[in-house]
């Protein structure tokens, strides 16, 4: 057992936390919660989020002795009088061994959600290699680093960040893919992030596409009309567009690119964003990207949103031979150890994170760089993707 002042301690601490939990909800319409520092609205969004998930989960084993309680009454109410003696677990009543239980599930989860806080800049290089029988005899041992969802706007730490574009470049790529989510809602995000992924570089160029949250239609632009359009959304746009190219990138907008080694070449695809759920925006035209480069065999595809793959992309274009996207962040919770690769993401998308095939077509999928709403990463880590071509 614990001594009384540790308890009063851990008691005070989480009645701190919970009631300024609850202070925060109901103030939101009176806060300009989006003028918040974009690291302090996330740990403080993770933490309400985690104590409610963790309630949740004590609650469910509360649930149960609530139900296991219920049906003992029952059983006293209807049956003969007889003696009944409360069983015990280890020296516990089973009320007690519940609720402590729910406790200790509760507590746990919250925790790990705490500790989950360090992992947000621990890059991780995953790497493999993908054979073709087409792929051109030029381009065997092309190697290609796929970064995705950066989310600058959600970073505060410099070093962290640098380090991990430092990651990239040692990877030594012949070419450097990104596919998409360079901010959260606003091109500004970036001003202070140029210098850095600035740097990241490769010898056939960097090119990248957009993500669903790069046209800032989660930003609660001022001047919006009951139409939808924002003249200060689009220039918002406008702005992330220039800023690809200030980077040194090609922002692929709808359009192919072709890539040439020796005598030998092949199609680089991009497209905006595109996705089969409807609460996402299908910006991108697979058709007009195609059209250019018909004729070459071996085709790459950067589309954000994995579920273009299935909805669009194998049935009706099947020389496309790799498509590279990421969006999921594979919801940046899991776990993914030999043998076992689990993720709430999984009950939402059938492809969420990692490498996929189906006939003689690749789809990988990039768990992202940055992170959005909750900060931090548990199981599922920030991912440098290098994939060789042999």
């Amino acid at each position: 057992m614990s001594s009384p002042r540790v308890r009063n301690i851990t008691y005070s601490t989480y009645w701190l936390i919970s009631i300024s939990c609850l202070l925060i909800v109901a103030l939101l319409p009176y806060i300009k919660w989006h003028h918040w520092p974009a690291a302090v609205r996330s740990y403080v969004l993770a933490i309400i989020i985690g104590l409610v998930v963790a309630k949740l989960l004590a609650a469910v084993f509360l649930l149960l002795d609530d139900v296991r309680r219920g049906i003992t009454w029952l059983i006293r109410r209807f049956s003969a009088p007889k003696d009944v003696t409360t069983e015990a677990v280890n020296g516990l009543s089973r009320s007690q061994f519940l609720n402590r239980l729910g406790l200790i599930a509760g507590g746990s989860l919250f925790a790990t959600l705490v500790y989950g806080f360090s992992n947000k800049y621990n890059y991780h290089v995953r790497k493999l290699k993908l054979s073709f029988a087409h792929l051109p005899a030029s381009f065997k041992g092309l190697r290609i680093v796929q970064i995705s969802d950066i989310h600058s706007g959600s970073f505060a730490n410099r070093e962290a960040v640098l380090k991990g574009v430092k990651m990239i470049n040692d990877q030594k790529a012949d070419l450097i893919l990104f596919t998409g989510d360079l901010v959260n809602d606003r091109a500004m995000e970036m001003e202070q992030w140029m210098d850095v992924f600035s740097q990241v570089k490769a010898p056939m160029g960097v090119f990248s596409t957009l993500g669903n949250h790069d046209y800032g239609d989660y930003y609660p632009w001022p001047d919006k009309q009951p139409n939808g359009y924002s003249a200060m959304q689009h220039q918002n746009l406008e702005h992330l567009k220039r800023i690809h190219g200030e980077l040194g990138w090609n922002l692929m907008m709808n359009e192919s690119a072709i890539l040439s080694r020796g005598n030998d070449k092949i199609a680089l695809l991009g497209v905006e964003n595109w996705s089969a759920m409807s609460r996402f925006p299908k910006y991108g035209d697979l058709k007009r990207a195609h059209e250019g480069v018909a004729e070459i065999p071996f085709k790459i595809l950067l589309s954000h949103d994995p579920t273009h793959w299935d909805a669009q992309v194998r049935p009706e274009y099947p020389d496309i031979a790799l498509m590279l996207a990421g969006h999921t962040h594979g919801m940046q919770f899991g776990i993914e150890i030999p043998g076992l690769k689990w993720s709430p993401a999984q009950y939402i998308y059938k492809e969420w994170a990692g490498l996929y095939k189906k006939g003689e077509q690749f789809l990988y999928v990039n768990r992202g760089f940055g992170f959005l709403g909750y900060p931090g990463r548990v199981g599922v880590l920030p991912e440098i993707t290098v994939i060789d071509l042999v």
